[in-house]
């Protein structure tokens, strides 16, 4: 079996080959630190948010200054050509990142700038944020993250249609409601969920989730605490023989492991009503409208939160995900005062919310209960601003609350847990022994 190491140089290689570079008139840039005369911003594959991105590039672009020019990658590439380029002469001006122990692994490495200064200098700016949010990006009391893109809470995505001829009327909302769904629509044939199981933050989401209903969300604060047994608590292996129930009554089909996200795999199975369900963040509409435009335009598309789990200790109105996504600048960027000026101009702007909303986003800002009642998604970013609003705490994903090693061994663990290779108490025993 490869490791770790041999497996994030090659992402770093494939993230090179798979990167694309934005078409619009903004001119070309130079690598950061290196006197190239223009700016580069690295950011995630999703068609319809890019498109709002390229938006405040040009803006920017019109005035004076260096221009900021788009690079696109998908998700896991980037990561790896992230973690490798951030320190080199190579690394990006403006980058995309996921706040919390995502980002603090590159604060603590002296290569993020801090913009508390930049913020406090523009208060309208700093104060448009929703403070929950805008805390993600903050470390030991500096900001070093401002959120660029939609609140990001997971819950689930099916197909009316696929439930509708199975005979279910209603979205249940408890664990043995969904456990009966399941049974229901594997009698009709139907694969119940899409699960994009080579991709293992895909199957983070039921852990999480179930964790915060069974124990409830101090259960996952004593990992982030490092407290010895955490990994190996009883709502920990509660969580997962109930993964492993679904799996056991073909949940997710026989094939999970061979889906793959980036490529609209999980989306394709949804789509095609050859599965019923997706359990996924708010960016899935976007990207079904990019991706499966008639699917949606359709009206096919539903949605539900998660389940609450009978006898569990945690409240269901608790929510997981990515309280957003934020942009950080490089501290070895040629021109940090530049690429902050970008951020300071964009985030917040008018054109570049409305942007945002127009293709199914909610953004981490103040006041936008009139501004999300019109529009082509009006009713799933209701939705989402409600369940947010609603919300007693919203957990970041733990892939990125924790420090980077262990969460390539929870995942990686995890994995073998879908596998049938590793069982929920080796699980647990495995994890405890990666966190020492």
């Amino acid at each position: 079996m490869p490791t770790w190491s041999t497996m994030r140089t090659a992402l770093a290689a494939a993230a090179v080959a798979l990167t694309v570079t934005a078409t619009a008139a903004c001119g070309t840039a130079g690598p950061a630190g290196a006197g190239g005369g223009g700016l580069t911003l690295w950011t995630l594959k999703n068609e319809g948010i890019n498109e709002v991105q390229q938006a405040a590039a040009d803006s920017f672009n019109a005035g004076e200054g260096p221009d900021i020019a788009l690079r696109i990658y998908v998700n896991d590439p980037y990561k790896a050509a992230l973690q490798t380029a951030i320190g080199s002469p190579n690394a990006p001006d403006v980058f995309y990142n996921w706040g919390g122990g995502n980002l603090k692994g590159y604060v603590d490495a002296g290569q993020v700038a801090d913009l508390s200064a930049a913020l406090d200098a523009n208060p309208a700016v700093k104060d448009a944020f929703l403070p929950s949010v805008l805390d993600v990006g903050t470390i030991d009391g500096k900001v070093y993250g401002i959120p660029m893109q939609g609140v990001q809470p997971v819950s689930f995505f099916y197909n009316k249609d696929v439930l509708s001829t199975a005979g279910i009327s209603t979205f249940p909302t408890t664990w043995q409601g969904f456990l009966e769904m399941v049974d229901k629509l594997k009698a009709a044939g139907v694969q119940p969920i899409a699960l994009a199981g080579s991709q293992p933050w895909t199957e983070l989401m039921y852990l999480e989730y179930l964790l915060e209903r069974n124990g409830g969300p101090e259960k996952f604060q004593a990992i982030v605490n490092g407290t010895p047994g955490a990994w190996s608590d009883p709502a920990v292996v509660t969580s997962l023989r109930q993964i492993k129930d679904l799996i056991d009554r073909g949940a997710f089909g026989s094939n999970f492991s061979a889906v793959n996200y980036d490529n609209q795999g999980s989306q394709a199975l949804l789509t095609s009503g050859r599965a019923a369900m997706e359990l996924m963040g708010s960016w899935e509409v976007t990207s079904l409208n990019d991706n499966f435009p008639d699917f949606v335009k359709a009206g096919k598309l539903g949605w539900a939160d998660f389940p609450a789990v009978e006898g569990g200790a945690g409240d269901p109105k608790v929510i997981v995900g990515n309280p957003s996504n934020f942009y950080s600048v490089a501290a070895s960027s040629s021109d940090v005062a530049a690429a902050t000026k970008f951020l300071i101009d964009n985030m917040t702007s008018p054109a570049y919310v409305k942007g945002m909303i127009d293709v199914g986003q909610v953004p981490a800002i103040k006041g936008l209960d009139q501004q999300i009642a019109t529009g082509e998604f009006a009713d799933y970013n209701q939705y989402v601003y409600k369940m947010v609003q609603d919300a007693p705490s919203f957990t970041q994903s733990w892939d990125q609350a924790l420090p980077a090693d262990v969460s390539q061994a929870m995942l990686t663990n995890l994995s073998q847990v879908f596998l049938g290779s590793m069982t929920p108490e080796q699980f647990g025993q495995a994890m405890d022994a990666a966190s020492r």
